[in-house]
């Protein structure tokens, strides 16, 4: 509510309502302004249930509003020639922390508890029925005006607060993308309501042209039905989103969030354990987007690490590594049989009978190890998908090997 400084002037009252407005009138209602707005506070804790909830130096600053509404008031029915521009001083001093805990909705209601304490209790200032009419049809006027006053405040402060949360949900954004970790970039999420100890999931995508500007206050709506924390940005031809919790993609959730992307693959990445660990995620998102198109049939969305054999193609350490962690490592027993057993396999062409005569043991045997194997992975040999995973990552484990071993 602080900074509306262009605000529209009130009108003035018309002559004949100035006319019966006597000073000594107007004297005794700026006398009463204290008095007035102490029992106009005490109406509205009486009927809007949470004004009970703000504290006291909050509910100070709206009695303060009251009474240099009183104030003004006066000042209002002065003016003959309606040269005073009423810039509605009472709602620009109000503290922000009061405009962030009080809706418009709410300030529209606490006007209009506060002229219909006006209206009922000002007009017994007057000393004969003309008094009486000009000041109830005056304070009609002016709680009209004040409520308009107070929504074009609002308004304004509403705009001013949106495009600093947006600049503000940039950098975090960006800052998760780089890899900042200090606390500046958890008090800048804080600020936008993000829950320290929430874990965090980075999805990348491509943005909707003609949604761009509005991209993230559709994601921010999304996630709040779901009770979730969102932050996102349009960086360039990306649209990069971190959403608190775990995400799996049959989701309802998951299903909503793909509407404010572009068509086209979405990759998400793994889930960390709070926002300044999120950098991973953002890395494999990334990298995933980076080499989806290796995987024509890929599903929208993508798990990054469904897109560990494209990335590590495309150059990925972090996924060739990972290809050497979950499937070639822990195949490499001591005989070494289930690696062979896989690379026959593989080689034969998914053949189980071809790949029995090459290693000279019983087709069973063959069923047998790759049973094993699929256990151990993760990964059926006999899915195309999952053999191809396979096969990528005995390659680049091959070449890893060699590389590690003509450089020592």
């Amino acid at each position: 509510m602080g900074h509306a400084h262009n605000s529209a002037p009130i009108q003035p009252p018309p002559p004949q309502v100035r006319e019966a407005l006597s000073d000594p009138l107007l004297r005794r209602i700026k006398q009463y302004s204290g008095r007035l707005a102490t029992e106009a506070v005490h109406s509205m804790s009486d009927q809007l249930p949470y004004f009970s909830e703000l504290d006291a130096s909050q509910r100070a600053g709206v009695q303060l509003v009251v009474q240099t509404a009183v104030a003004n008031f006066v000042e209002w029915t002065q003016d003959p020639d309606g040269s005073v521009r009423f810039t509605v001083q009472a709602f620009q001093v109000v503290p922000q922390d009061l405009t962030r805990r009080i809706t418009l909705l709410q300030t529209v209601e606490m006007v209009r508890v506060a002229m219909e304490f006006f209206e009922k209790w000002l007009p017994l200032l007057a000393r004969n029925d003309g008094q009486l009419r000009a000041l109830t049809e005056a304070v009609l006027r002016y709680g009209r005006e004040i409520g308009f006053a107070a929504a074009a405040i609002y308004a304004t402060a509403a705009e001013s607060r949106g495009a600093w949360d947006s600049r503000m949900e940039a950098l975090v954004v960006d800052g998760v993308v780089r890899g900042d970790t200090g606390q500046q970039l958890l008090s800048r999420a804080a600020a936008l309501n993000w829950a320290s100890d929430a874990p965090a999931t980075v999805i990348v995508g491509a943005p909707p042209p003609e949604q761009n500007v509005s991209v993230p206050v559709s994601i921010h709506n999304t996630a709040r039905k779901y009770d979730r924390a969102a932050l996102s940005v349009v960086q360039g031809h990306r649209l990069v989103a971190i959403v608190s919790g775990s995400i799996r993609t049959t989701d309802r959730f998951v299903a909503d969030l793909m509407e404010h992307f572009a068509p086209g693959p979405v990759v998400i990445g793994p889930t960390t354990r709070d926002l300044g660990s999120a950098y991973s995620s953002a890395v494999e998102a990334i990298a995933g987007m980076d080499a989806v198109v290796g995987w024509p049939g890929a599903p929208r969305p993508s798990f990054s690490a469904d897109l560990l054999p494209e990335r590590a193609l495309n150059g990925d350490r972090t996924a060739v590594r990972a290809l050497i962690d979950t499937l070639v490592t822990p195949l490499a027993d001591g005989s070494g049989t289930l690696t062979v057993t896989l690379d026959s396999y593989l080689q034969a062409g998914g053949s189980i009978e071809s790949c029995a005569r090459e290693l000279y043991i019983h087709p069973n045997t063959v069923r047998y190890r790759l049973k094993k194997i699929a256990e151990i992975t993760g990964r059926d040999p006999a899915n195309p998908r999952d053999a191809y995973v396979l096969r990528v990552a005995a390659t680049v484990g091959r070449l890893t090997q060699i590389g590690e071993e003509t450089h020592t």
